[in-house]
């Protein structure tokens, strides 16, 4: 099969990109059903092993400095690589993982399985920054991010029951097995059919890794980099929290958890949707892509404060309705905040820019988590929600004060 677009179709790509992305959100998905399984089990595994809030917190955070430090460097395996061995590579370190944590016995064990963990999961974002700006025209980009990032919301979404299921019927241990094994079927269906073929640029050509010194000296990567730094943080607050906040806070069950933890992630699935299409519905409808991404960003910034008015909220119930807008906006926002890289550069470095401003990424969250288990071990939660909604518009405000325009930039990669 020829991976070269028909002649009649040079502004949409090869049909094949469907099968493509829709093996993007799939494994990521299984990514993020497979970091969730502590957050979710975390009520259970906080009393059999014996753990603080901070000590929780810390072991997030381990995760989370593997993962970010990890992030820059997988940016360049699939520059250099390519996708298809970038991923197996990738999926295959952090299946091994998931299914170690059954081995776990106390803090020490457990902290080294997450980060782990956290090292082979840090090649999902790079990969697929990378593969959607291969396979997607500039107009589909926010809508090939949105429908990868809708993995992440409806892993999230998936986790709580189908973890806690497996929880009460066979214990935490089996659910951490079954849950790794998921990556290693994955991976049957991805190597068979993701081309072989060295050069599977299918948009734009083939081009050679661009030097770290050229990325750095533009403002655009630095505004990307601080965005990435100041709002990731919000989605791994209720990434990692959410659980345990509606346990200790709002008193769920294990079994309530099951049944209500899933909705704001459902709510975080239909605004990567939503707002990977609606950058693109504006391009169609004539604005440039500067307008279209600009005002797709801002209108996502003005939902994520909402998390606020439910650290207020007397109703669990109403708590998880406006943690449900945060997790729409914060998806909305993302899905075009990560297509920015390819907005702004050649296909070269978009790797190598989704692993960097991935690790910025990671480091704030690290930051916001191992802060949160402190915090919460000495105030409330609150003080927690309430950072989280003041990041949302400084992240967006550092993103367009940096980056002026959005528009391609020439650079000339190396030989």
């Amino acid at each position: 099969m020829s991976l070269r677009p028909p002649k009649d179709q040079p502004k949409e790509g090869h049909p094949w990109r469907w099968v493509i992305i829709a093996l993007i959100f799939s494994g990521t998905l299984i990514n993020y059903i497979d970091r969730q399984t502590v957050s979710v089990l975390a009520p259970v595994l906080c009393k059999d092993l014996h753990l603080s809030n901070t000590q929780y917190g810390a072991i997030g955070s381990f995760f989370l400095f593997t993962y970010a430090l990890s992030m820059w460097l997988w940016g360049g395996v699939f520059d250099r690589i390519g996708n298809r061995l970038g991923y197996a590579f990738a999926i295959s370190i952090w299946s091994i993982a998931e299914i170690a944590h059954t081995t776990v016995r106390g803090l020490g064990s457990l902290s080294l399985v997450r980060g782990l963990l956290g090292l082979g999961e840090a090649g999902n974002w790079p990969g697929a920054t990378r593969t959607v700006a291969a396979w997607f025209t500039p107009r589909q980009r926010a809508l090939g991010m949105g429908i990868a990032n809708a993995g992440a919301s409806i892993g999230p979404a998936l986790a709580p029951p189908l973890i806690i299921a497996l929880q009460l019927a066979y214990g935490w241990r089996v659910t951490f097995a079954a849950a790794g094994l998921l990556g290693f079927l994955w991976l049957i269906i991805w190597l068979p059919l993701y081309p072989k073929e060295a050069k599977i640029i299918i948009i734009e050509p083939q081009e050679a890794a661009v030097p770290w010194r050229t990325l750095f000296s533009h403002r655009a990567m630095w505004g990307i980099v601080i965005a990435r730094f100041l709002g990731d943080p919000i989605w791994w607050l209720y990434l990692n929290w959410l659980p345990k906040y509606l346990s200790d806070v709002r008193h769920f069950s294990l079994q309530q958890i099951g049944a209500f933890a899933w909705v704001p992630f459902l709510f975080a699935a239909a605004g990567a949707l939503f707002g990977g299409w609606f950058s693109g519905f504006l391009i169609d409808r004539g604005l440039s892509v500067n307008a279209a991404r600009k005002i797709a960003i801002t209108f996502a910034t003005l939902l994520l404060p909402a998390g606020i008015i439910g650290a207020w909220s007397n109703s669990p119930y109403v708590a998880l309705a406006w943690f449900s807008v945060t997790l729409f906006g914060f998806q909305f926002w993302v899905s075009n905040v990560q297509t920015l890289a390819s907005d702004f550069f050649p296909v070269g470095a978009v790797g190598s820019i989704a692993g960097f401003s991935g690790t910025a990424a990671g480091l704030g969250a690290m930051i916001l988590t191992f802060l949160t288990g402190w915090v919460v071990d000495h105030f409330s939660y609150t003080p927690m929600l309430i950072t989280a909604g003041i990041l949302g518009p400084a992240s967006t405000l550092a993103l367009f004060i940096l980056s002026g325009k959005i528009r391609k930039i020439d650079i000339l990669p190396k030989a």
